[in-house]
């Protein structure tokens, strides 16, 4: 692969808020920018460490935030493009860029010269004049560096480098394997009968996937991350939808070459011999002893505590949807997971008289941007959005919005990538292309990606219920990042404790149901009728059916990355069977019931084996609790209000990793959160 000879990610973009010019920006720039940008950092590291003079936090940590800014720019374009629209040649040059990573992130976090000057300030921190957060930029380095490995001997820290490096091969051989397997397992079908069931809409945009394959006059159906697929809600014939369930399910499993058995296998010995090495007993120890949770016994004992009355709740859902098989089938057949979806929108149906499939029509995607997500964030924040079609992006999908605050000034970028297609990753998320800091003068520019399917040419973009929901959720994540207002970059934005993270994105979906929200945003695309005040309380009424399934499928994953990551070396290396390991979790605690199952089976769990969240699943339900609380505290002060808005965006959200997670819960809150009002939600306070 030759280099072109200019390359735009060594120059300062000419774009606003430092967005990447990614119309200039070819492929074959990435490996000479990354090249460069290790150079710099290296060197800006080694003058730090060779200064002769006493460490301080002038001359030690101030320097070491302002280096690396070359490679943090290069590494957030990329790995942008690498999640969002990875191309062949891309995943080649993350394929070469993975262990090139691992090997200078070692560097610099085993550097013991660095680590003594850190450590230096550290010892002396009651003696300098430092304010809150440079004192805890210096613990929190300190901190890091020592989880790390800074403080192992030469021999451990190479054997640490060497799994470090063989870890990072493995987790992007992982989210290969699983893109290539789930664009292998689109399901074909036919004909339209097969599909019965389907909106228009639906069916149009399966027909295109299809065209998209060479299969003209037939239709895909793409697969979501979950292991269920929102068709199976609505498509009436039953072995249409076995057939999706059993291609979701079987994901990077099926022996052949995307099959990532072996791969999480070894990802599970390896992370548990880098924890022992590092002196945890596991890597669920390891981790969680640097979250709120503080230790995995606290977390099993959190899942254990919902998963009884989250199983029997499941169980009293499972027989009610069982008698309307009975009731409605001129056959009757038993139960099975691939039913569970279209029954449950019957029971909702008969208990409700709600069918969220067709709750679409009202539920355009740019009135819910705009007149819902948008507009309750003015509303609590004094936001306000220009889109700026001027601006380019990584793919044409891409939309850019200008982020202005209450008084007119600008605050950052907010880009939204809606639509799904082959290039990129399962699931939504939100991440910084660039990350607020005063020390380096920059504003936010914060990216949230979805994947809902694209509709035929012309025809409007109708969302589910649960794709309000993810796009409320993962703007949540954008204020996070928007909202900033640190000095460091160390602390920007979402760069919080894991188990914290998921606390402001789930909180802002809170407003998805909220009158004043809902009244602006949910208009008949065709009629401009406002959705029907019955069908709303109905809405309302319904918000804990189905969640003994809901909380169960999600508990079953928590608890199965907590089994594999609770493993010793010794307890791993013996582990030869993934689905056997699989069973025996689930079995552990009660969560094995066949026709509810787990959101994501090991190859296929791309939370914890590709992404950040190993060990630390159990994040959504943790910081649901403070979520829960927090939403009590809206209603109690004035629901959808500036001053409400001001607060929590004050003492919360636009402190980033700046103070302490929870005495900034304490400092908006006023006390401790209460888990009272989370059993209330999801129907477990019985």
């Amino acid at each position: 692969m030759t280099a072109p000879v200019f390359n735009p990610l060594l120059a300062p973009s000419p774009l606003p808020y430092g967005l990447p010019d990614y119309a200039a920006i070819e492929p074959g720039h990435y490996l000479p920018a990354f090249e460069r940008a290790f150079a710099e950092h290296r060197a800006e590291i080694d003058a730090i460490t060779a200064n002769p003079d006493a460490p301080t936090f002038e001359n030690t940590l101030e320097p070491l935030e302002r280096s690396g800014a070359l490679l943090d720019a290069v590494s957030r374009a990329f790995y942008t493009v690498n999640s969002a629209h990875a191309t062949a040649e891309i995943q080649e040059i993350d394929e070469q860029l993975a262990p090139l990573m691992s090997a200078h992130s070692d560097a610099i976090e085993l550097d013991a010269a660095l680590y003594a000057r850190i450590g230096s300030v550290r010892d002396r921190l009651d003696e300098l004049d430092l304010t809150a957060e440079q004192r805890r930029l210096v613990e929190r380095r300190h901190t890091e560096m020592t989880r790390a490995g800074a403080a192992l001997d030469d021999t451990a820290k190479e054997r640490l480098t060497e799994l470090n490096a063989r870890l990072s091969t493995l987790t992007t051989r992982f989210e290969k394997n699983l893109l290539a397997d789930t664009n292998d397992l689109a399901v074909v079908f036919d004909s339209a009968e097969e599909l019965e069931g389907l909106a228009p809409g639906e069916l149009s945009a399966a027909a295109e996937a299809a065209r998209e394959r060479g299969l003209d006059g037939r239709y895909a159906v793409t697969l979501t991350l979950f292991t269920g697929h929102p068709h199976l809600s609505s498509l009436v014939r039953r072995d249409a939808r076995e057939r999706i369930l059993a291609a979701s399910r079987a994901r990077a499993s099926r022996g052949n070459a995307n099959d990532s058995s072996e791969v999480v296998r070894e990802i599970v010995r390896l992370r548990a011999e880098r924890a022992a090495l590092l002196g945890y007993p596991s890597h669920a120890a390891y981790v969680t002893s640097d979250e709120t949770a503080g230790s995995p016994e606290a977390v099993r004992a959190l899942l254990r505590r919902l998963a009884g009355p989250a199983a029997r709740n499941a169980q009293r859902e499972k027989a009610a949807l069982q008698r309307i098989v009975d009731e409605t089938e001129p056959e009757p057949f038993p139960l099975a997971a691939h039913d569970w979806a279209f029954y449950t929108e019957k029971v909702r149906q008969a208990e409700y008289d709600i069918d969220t499939a067709a709750l679409r029509p009202w539920f355009e995607a740019e009135r819910v941007l705009r007149d819902g997500v948008f507009h309750a964030a003015h509303e609590l924040y004094g936001l306000s959005f220009r889109e700026r079609a001027d601006l380019p992006s990584y793919h044409p999908d891409v939309r850019a919005f200008e982020v202005l605050d209450a008084d007119g000034t600008p605050l950052g970028l907010y880009l939204l990538d809606l639509y799904t297609r082959d290039t990129k990753r399962g699931g939504a998320w939100m991440n910084s292309l660039v990350a607020q800091s005063a020390l380096r003068g920059t504003k936010p520019v914060v990216v949230n990606n979805l994947n809902v399917v694209k509709p035929a040419a012309g025809e409007p973009t109708l969302l589910t219920l649960d794709n309000v929901t993810t796009l409320f959720h993962e703007f949540g994540h954008a204020l996070h990042g928007l909202f900033a207002r640190v000095t460091y970059p160390h602390f920007a934005g979402t760069a919080v404790h894991r188990d914290f993270v998921e606390f402001p994105s789930q909180v802002n979906e809170m407003w998805i149901l909220w009158p004043e929200v809902l009244a602006n945003y949910a208009v008949h695309h065709e009629t401009g009728e406002p959705l029907p005040a019955d069908v709303v309380e109905r809405l309302r009424a319904s918000e804990t059916f189905n969640q003994g399934f809901e909380t169960s499928e999600y508990l079953a994953a928590a608890w199965l990355d907590q089994a594999w990551h609770a493993l010793s070396p010794s307890e791993a290396a013996a582990v030869t069977d993934v689905a056997a390991f699989e069973a025996a979790a689930l079995a552990d605690i009660g969560l094995d019931e066949p026709t509810v199952p787990t959101r994501y089976s090991s190859t296929y769990f791309q939370h914890i084996f590709a992404g950040g969240y190993s060990a630390g699943y159990y994040s959504y339900i943790w910081a649901e609790v403070l979520d829960a609380d927090t939403v009590e505290w809206f209603r109690e002060n004035g629901g959808l209000s500036r001053a409400g808005g001001d607060r929590f965006r004050a003492r919360l959200l636009g402190v980033g990793g700046a103070k302490d997670p929870l005495e900034a819960y304490r400092d908006f809150r006023g006390r401790d959160a209460e888990i009272a009002p989370l059993l209330k939600r999801r129907g477990l306070d019985m």
